[in-house]
């Protein structure tokens, strides 16, 4: 049985700067190398930020032109797929020769929508696909777009099969057997919930879908946000996200983290005896499924891509 080493970025982005982020993102991805991950994570919308504590003055029936000047700075600093910016990632990837899901805001080709993307890239640093977050919660809504079925992506890699959700889409029962239907080992859940609940949650995760579990969240200070979004911050505590990323085997058990109150790589070797092993009394999707009571049909989800092993 194989073991498969994986790292879990949990880092502060240079907030609304895209160019000094993709610097970041590529001194992750060495660091990475250097620590020997074969797969590495970054968090929810590491790429520009995520912005949590802005209003972009949303009220209901009414718009204000401060609103979309943040906007405007927001999507200014998001990612365009086919761009010099993500090329660059993938030259840094190519040359590191690890996997690499990337969590970033996404600025569609046509028009001005955002979404929520999680960008999957193979070790030679090609795009493999992407997943869009399906339904954003709350305020997001405001500034992302959803999606559907069609980037509910999965991978067959030689490092086992890949997929994921992002933040509290993992709330969401039916997109999570979405993922565990296609088989997936390694499930992948960037994510901006720092709270202690947040744990239980990709522990059940682990559990009931008998898969590997990483989790990333960033770590960020109010005194990371621009000084001209200072003033809109009066009210948040110094430390916006505590982070709270973590590794977490089939059977539950913690593998690495949680990590508090810092930036760091997390990384931990995933055995997949045990992922073997744990399917023994539980398969959601096997022996312990219903398939003559229950049946998920799931609109638009593509087959599994294969990756070259």
């Amino acid at each position: 049985m194989k073991i498969v080493k994986v790292g879990v970025v949990q880092a502060t982005p240079v907030l609304f700067d895209l160019e000094k982020t993709v610097d970041l993102v590529i001194d992750w991805i060495e660091k990475g190398a250097e620590a020997g991950c074969q797969l590495l994570l970054f968090p929810e919308s590491f790429i520009p930020c995520y912005p949590r504590g802005l209003t972009f003055e949303a009220i209901i029936g009414r718009r204000t032109d401060r609103g979309r000047e943040v906007w405007l700075d927001y999507w200014k600093n998001s990612v365009k797929v086919n761009s010099v910016e993500v090329r660059r990632i993938q030259e840094s990837i190519k040359k590191a020769g690890l996997m690499v899901a990337l969590g970033v805001t996404e600025r569609e080709p046509i028009g001005g929508t955002l979404h929520c993307c999680l960008l999957y890239f193979g070790k030679d640093g090609s795009l493999l696909g992407k997943h869009r977050k399906l339904k954003p919660t709350g305020l997001e809504r405001y500034i992302w777009g959803e999606s559907d079925g069609s980037t509910l992506v999965s991978f067959d890699t030689e490092l086992g099969r890949l997929g994921g959700l992002i933040c509290w889409e993992n709330y969401m029962p039916l997109a999570r057997t979405a993922m565990y239907q296609k088989g997936v080992d390694i499930y992948l859940a960037p994510t901006a919930d720092a709270r202690d609940s947040w744990q239980a949650t990709m522990q059940h995760i682990a559990l009931e879908g008998r898969c590997f579990v990483l989790a990333c969240n960033q770590f960020v200070r109010k005194s990371d946000y621009p000084d001209h979004y200072q003033p809109d911050l009066i009210d948040e505590p110094d430390i916006m996200s505590r982070g709270g990323s973590v590794i977490i085997s089939p059977m539950g058990e913690v593998l690495a983290g949680p990590l508090w109150n810092e930036e760091g790589l997390l990384t931990a070797d995933l055995d997949f005896s045990v992922l073997a092993k744990s399917k023994l009394d539980f398969d959601c999707v096997g022996h312990y499924a219903r398939p003559d009571v229950f049946q998920l049909t799931v609109a638009n989800q593509p087959e599994t891509k294969k990756v070259d092993r």
